[in-house]
């Protein structure tokens, strides 16, 4: 079974030269492999199609329920009353997803991170028994609605979607942005505050509330083929049984979001392998001045830098995980990762695209995407100066947010 699991690992994986991919069991390693063949097959030769058009290719996509990427079995070996797979199978799906490319792993993380660990972590027992299975296998969409136009790292203090408790019912209104997959979700968590306690709260809106809209955000230069919308809502009603009720303020909101900024660092890991991955692939192929690409110094000394990069990442990568697994889930761990991956995967995006040189604009080479959609990782979950001020708080003891 050693074996096996190492052959799987050595042909997913050459670049993983500490080997930190063998903390995976053997039925997780298979699962992997599996996702990996449904990519090759399915996904990779629409992705640059549907990326240009920004469109996503949902057909294609779906076909990863067949590996069972959220559900197999082979993910609950040993532990079969877990809601979840282990967070260190957690990271290399998101390393395999967008080392493949950004936009599938984004429209995963809303889904099966963001979205699923929302209804997991905010549900009762009944929600969580009527929603989490539903999304696990594919059968429901879900997404992640808590960013506003006007507010994005100061949510805390500034969300303005509002709920007002009519009876059994609760009204929604204001606006949501950046919110991938909901115009097409089927449940989507939106965050509101309380007009009364002015606690933040979680509703589920239904797919065709009247009162809810859902128009994705045009002209967008990265991430093209995930469909963020701007959602608007005025007097959507929602059901107290629709409220997730073990959300009731910020702190609550906090937890998930340790979890999904550990996603978003898995995924800057993930676009920094996918970066070395292909630049190592033209390097290999191209020549000029009559010899391979790769084969000049200042060459291999980007590509070593790019390794070391990739390096770096999962090393963060495996070991937040391995705490999440063990029970501890801390703020500033997943801000460190998420900073930490986010400035190597930009790094390392821009060393592969002066490798590739003109080519590496095009989307023919696979550079052109990860260039353009590290942007948007970068970004997005915290940006690079909200995750430092996360952990600067750590070190001195005192917040410097304003």
């Amino acid at each position: 079974m050693a074996d096996k699991k190492q052959e799987i690992l050595k042909e997913l994986y050459p670049e993983d030269v500490y080997s930190y991919a063998s903390k995976l069991t053997l039925g997780e390693a298979e699962v992997l492999q599996q996702t990996r063949q449904i990519i090759e097959k399915e996904l990779r030769p629409v992705i640059n199609d549907y990326w240009e058009k920004a469109e996503f290719p949902f057909e294609q996509f779906y076909k990863l329920a067949d590996a069972g990427i959220m559900n197999n079995p082979k993910l609950f070996e040993g532990r079969e009353n877990a809601q979840k797979p282990r967070e260190i199978y957690n990271a290399f799906l998101y390393y395999e997803l967008a080392r493949f490319d950004a936009s599938i792993a984004t429209f995963y993380t809303v889904h099966g991170g963001l979205g699923y660990n929302t209804l997991l972590l905010g549900g009762n027992e009944r929600q969580v028994k009527e929603f989490t299975p539903k999304v696990a296998n594919f059968e429901w969409q879900t997404c992640f609605a808590l960013t506003e136009p006007d507010h994005g790292s100061d949510i805390a203090g500034g969300l303005a979607t509002t709920a007002k408790r009519e009876g059994d019912n609760w009204v929604l209104n204001g606006e949501k942005r950046w919110i991938g997959g909901a115009d097409t979700a089927d449940i989507i968590p939106v965050f509101a505050r309380d007009v009364e306690d002015h606690k933040i709260k979680c509703f589920i809106v239904r797919k065709g509330a009247k009162g809810y809209n859902a128009v994705p955000v045009p002209r967008k230069i990265s991430l093209r083929a995930v469909q963020n919308a701007h959602i608007t809502l005025e007097d959507v009603v929602v059901p107290e049984e629709d409220r997730l009720q073990k959300i009731n303020g910020f702190r609550d909101v906090a937890n998930i979001l340790i979890h999904t900024r550990a996603d978003v660092a898995h995924i800057a890991t993930g676009m920094t392998g996918g970066a070395y991955t292909a630049t190592v692939k033209v390097a290999k192929k191209r020549e000029q001045f009559s010899k391979k690409l790769g084969y000049f110094q200042i060459t291999q000394e980007k590509l070593a830098r790019m390794l070391a990069n990739v390096t770096s990442a999962l090393s963060f990568s495996v070991r937040i995980s391995e705490l999440m697994d063990e029970g501890q889930y801390k703020m500033v761990n997943s801000a460190l990762a998420k900073m930490n991956n986010a400035m190597v995967m930009r790094d390392t995006v821009a060393l592969g695209r002066g490798i590739v040189g003109g080519n590496g604009i095009t989307l023919d080479t696979d550079i052109g995407r990860f260039f353009a959609d590290a942007e948007a990782i970068y970004t997005y979950e915290g940006t690079h100066e909200v995750n430092a001020l996360i952990v600067g708080r750590e070190i001195v003891g005192k917040g410097a947010f304003v």
